[in-house]
């Protein structure tokens, strides 16, 4: 295997993480034990997190919410936490990869053991499992974990309503939840997108959602390419955040490429403020032109995903009619932010 960094330990940090004391993490790990929901940072997005052997717990993530009961979250694990206690069995191939990639950014996809509740998995006989690198996650899930002697895991999507942008702060999920649910406030995420999903459940590797760790990283740890989704994959199990509409603005958003966009543009009336979302090598004259609110796009993938979310949200209270966004290159290396894009914009094209 060749020597690399870990993809989350490569991503850099935005800002200092806010200090969170033993005794916020303990009454977080309690109120776990206790049934309910806790908000917490991981190096991704913020997950709003149950006690994952608890179907009662699970099931208040999916009414906080409002997402389809039908629909799996994934467990996450601390670290030196045991996945076989999830599993059926663990192949060497899963094993190859939490040794490469954990903690980090990759849900592996395996059977689920017969006494792990099928509520974390929408009733499917599989189940996703994860260890993240944000260390106020890991001290909170080694502090559940204790309380069930090593075997704790916390069932946890993204910390906001279905389909609605994920949160990389905490101020984002108060923002989702006010003070219905307690958050532990770890800064901003610093991968900025969800986890690569992988998916190892039929006896061959497939990608089912696009994140930090890439295919290429996968194959040169697996000696094989994952398959890509190309919607073809029937027998795919349901997995988070792979629905065809997800991650959306409140407000309409049009992911086109940009000379599509210079037409939108020049027919737009001038009392449609737009916000214009491009790098800014080709945004030319646009980027100062009245009533568009321009942002540069970040032209590295790495920090386009970092501050995907984040630009969104703001764009929602920049009283903008629509928010228009280049389409980036159909290359490997933006598969996870043109994921992520290409499904907000869905949102938008599934209500017309």
């Amino acid at each position: 295997m060749p020597d690399r960094d870990k993809p989350a330990a490569s991503a850099g940090t935005r800002s200092a993480e806010p200090a969170v004391s033993r005794e916020a993490i303990e009454h977080a790990a309690w109120l776990l034990d206790a049934g309910q929901l806790v908000a917490f940072p991981t190096e991704t997005v913020y997950g709003l997190g149950a006690d994952a052997q608890n179907p009662e717990a699970v099931a208040r993530i999916y009414a906080a919410k409002g997402r389809p009961a039908n629909h799996p979250v994934i467990v996450h694990l601390p670290p030196g936490g045991d996945p076989a206690f999830w599993v059926e069995s663990l192949p060497a191939d899963a094993q190859k990869l939490i040794d490469a990639f954990w903690p980090g950014p990759l849900t592996l996809i395996l059977k689920r053991a017969a006494h792990i509740p099928a509520a974390v998995s929408g009733g499917q006989d599989s189940v996703g499992l994860r260890c993240p690198s944000h260390p106020v996650a890991q001290a909170l899930l080694t502090a559940f974990s204790a309380r069930r002697h090593g075997h704790g895991g916390v069932a946890a999507p993204s910390a906001n309503r279905f389909g609605h942008v994920s949160p990389t702060t905490a101020q984002h999920v108060r923002e989702e939840f006010g003070d219905s649910v307690y958050v532990l406030d770890g800064g901003a995420s610093d991968v900025g997108i969800e986890s690569t999903i992988l998916d190892l459940s039929r006896g061959f590797p497939a990608l089912l959602r696009p994140g930090r760790v890439t295919p290429q990283e996968i194959a040169d740890v697996l000696g094989e390419a994952p398959r890509l989704p190309d919607g073809s994959d029937a027998t795919a199990p349901r997995a988070s955040g792979t629905l065809k509409a997800h991650y959306a603005p409140r407000t309409p958003l049009v992911l086109l490429p940009f000379d599509a966009l210079e037409a939108l543009l020049a027919q737009r009336t001038v009392d449609e403020p737009v916000a214009l979302v491009a790098r800014a090598s080709r945004a030319g004259a646009w980027a100062t032109a009245a009533g568009v609110h321009f942002v540069a796009a970040p032209e590295d993938p790495h920090a386009y995903a970092r501050e995907l979310y984040g630009l969104l949200r703001a764009l929602d209270r920049a009283n903008v009619a629509r928010i228009l966004v280049e389409k980036l290159p159909d290359t490997i290396e933006w598969i996870a932010v043109n994921d992520r894009l290409g499904r907000a914009a869905a949102a938008f094209d599934a209500r017309e």
